[in-house]
């Protein structure tokens, strides 16, 4: 499964913590494209889709979420709650984001610019693409 959590350069002092993500360094693609989610409501799931060639990076700047992904044989899911790490996600791997917790702003770093073409939005046309 092409996923893995990375940790970013983290410079805190008395005045605060300050995070560095770099694109190429850190974040091992060119970022094209930034989007964050918040205001998720109590049980809300969000995700259920997989992409064909977009990467994608998760950090959890404020609160937590969990994500479970799925490459159509094996699942596993992360918690996100560290501002200083990051989850990278390559392509062909299904997602579902949920237990938001009330406070949480989730901060996705891609690689393409949004394009629904790249989309797989149909779980089982997802695993046959796996084969």
């Amino acid at each position: 499964m092409d996923t893995k959590m990375m940790k970013f350069q983290l410079h805190g002092d008395s005045r605060g913590q300050l995070v560095v993500a770099e694109t190429m360094a850190e974040i091992p693609f060119e970022i094209k494209r930034l989007y964050y989610i918040y205001g998720v409501g109590e049980g809300i799931e969000r995700g259920f889709h997989s992409h064909k060639n977009l990467q994608q990076v998760y950090i959890a700047i404020h609160g937590s979420m969990k994500v479970t992904l799925d490459d159509g044989t094996e699942s596993k899911t992360v918690t996100l709650d560290d501002p200083a790490e990051g989850l990278y996600i390559g392509h062909g791997v299904w997602r579902k984001i949920f237990d938001f917790s009330p406070d949480a702003v989730l901060l996705v770093a891609a690689s393409e610019h949004y394009s629904e073409d790249d989309y797989i939005r149909n779980y089982e046309d997802f695993v046959a693409s796996t084969k």
